[in-house]
Formats: structure tokens, sequence, C-alpha cells
């Protein structure tokens, strides 16, 4: 079950629950208007090995990063190479399909803005682009290739902002040094999944423990931070809307 913190904040597993199934695609939807937030959601997306799924997008930007998995992104037909610590950008309205060659299934984390509620939007996979399309800027962001910032002792890295076209939203990935940082808190809606490390996630005074797979989700303006409860460096990836920077915050002190 979720552990609901202060304020809707609330840690979820990333495969906890039941999810929709639909030809070879599972999806589990862990953060959206039914659960407090009020414009980003959180899905987890997994392909089983030699399967292809086709998805649509309604009136929202989509930002999806690959958690485990390797295969290809179609984008309005348009195919794309994608491995684990790539992120991509689904504008609004286009058609997304996923294929999965294997051994292993094809993960993903999603994050719609604004989130357009928990109908799940499947059709028959658009593999090849239609005559006369041109196609889409790049629309992949790899974690390798993107320039480590430094945030006070911390570092992250942005993958999809405006210089993808993403209007709505901005995904990165952080590090957290071991240890525990003062509680502050963010303007904008934010979800968030641990890739490495342990520790606890803090909202005002109540905590829930946090470990690879752990999704999270932060309202706006709730006090909260993240410990490290490790000896080595927790590291997340986040999505958080209105766009922004990662580096910003504000001192609940």
């Amino acid at each position: 079950m979720p552990v609901v913190l202060r304020g809707a904040c609330r840690v979820v597993g990333v495969r906890e629950g039941l999810p929709t199934e639909r030809d070879g695609l599972r999806v589990w939807r862990h953060v959206g208007r039914e659960s407090g937030a009020t414009f980003v959601s959180l899905r987890v997306l997994e392909l089983e090995p030699r399967a292809t799924a086709g998805l649509r997008n309604g009136d929202c930007e989509e930002v999806l990063f690959v958690l485990e998995g390797s295969g290809r992104v179609f984008i309005d037909g348009w195919p794309w190479p994608v491995a684990p610590e790539t992120g991509v950008f689904v504008r609004p309205g286009a058609a997304l399909a996923l294929t999965n060659p294997g051994p292993g299934p094809l993960t993903l984390l999603s994050s719609q803005c604004p989130d357009p509620g928990p109908a799940l939007l499947v059709e028959k996979p658009l593999t090849s682009p239609r005559a006369g399309v041109t196609p889409p800027p790049p629309p992949l962001a790899r974690l390798w290739e993107r320039e480590a910032r430094p945030a006070g002792d911390r570092w992250y890295r942005v993958l999809l902002d405006e210089s993808a076209g993403s209007t709505q939203a901005t995904q990165f990935v952080g590090a957290i040094p071991p240890g525990r940082a003062p509680n502050h808190f963010h303007e904008y809606e934010e979800v968030l999944c641990v890739l490495a490390g342990s520790g606890r996630m803090w909202a005002d005074d109540m905590n829930a423990p946090v470990g690879p797979g752990s999704c999270v989700f932060l309202p706006r303006r709730q006090v909260h931070c993240t410990e490290n409860t490790g000896a080595s460096e927790l590291r997340l990836v986040g999505v958080f809307a209105p766009a922004g920077s990662p580096a910003v915050s504000y001192s609940a002190g």
C-alpha cells in the first residue's frame, strides 16, 4: 500500500498495486488528479519482450525515462532507439509506440503535464511515418551526454526542458550525498523515482523509507527533504511542473 505523508505527499513502489494490461503492456498509475496532484502525473509502463504497443497523448506533454531494457520508441511513426537512462519527449497529440525485442522487459517512467486523467488511450501502433509528414526534432536526451551541475553538495543533470520542446515540465537526474539536508519546499509539483541508494523521504515530521524503485509525489509548497541514510550517493530521477531549475528551493525555516 502507498504510504501517505503530510499534505498528500506519498511513497509507492514502482510496481505496487494492480496494473492495467493491454497488448503486452502493463501500466501502473501512481500519481494523478485522483491522488492529490493538480498538474503532473506519474505512471510506469512495462512492455513484455517481443511486444509492440501504441498509445496516444491528448492535449498534454509527456516525458519518459527508461528504467530498464532497450528497444525503440516511435513518435508519429518515426523510430528512435532507447536504452536505460534515456529521456524521451512526446509533444501533445503525438502517437507513441513502443517495441521491445527482448530478452527482458522494457520499463519506462511516464509523466504527463497537464495530467489528462486515468484513462489509458491505447491504439494501433504507428511504426512508420505517414506520407508527407516531416520528422520531429530529436526527442531523446541521454544522461551520460548531459553536463553535471552542482547544487551545494549535490549534483543534477537536466535531461528534458524547453531545449527539447517542453514548455510544461523539466526532467532531471540528481544525486544526494549521505546525510540529511534542511527542510525546504518548491513552487512546483514534483514526482521522483529512486534509482540507487537508500534513505528516507520526509514531509514535515513524517517520513517513509525509500530505495531503488520508490516513487514519490510532492505537492507544490510541501515542506520536505530526502535523507540519504546509506554510505554512497542516493540517485533519483525527477519531473516537476511548471518547468524551471532543479536547483531552486526555498527554506522552510
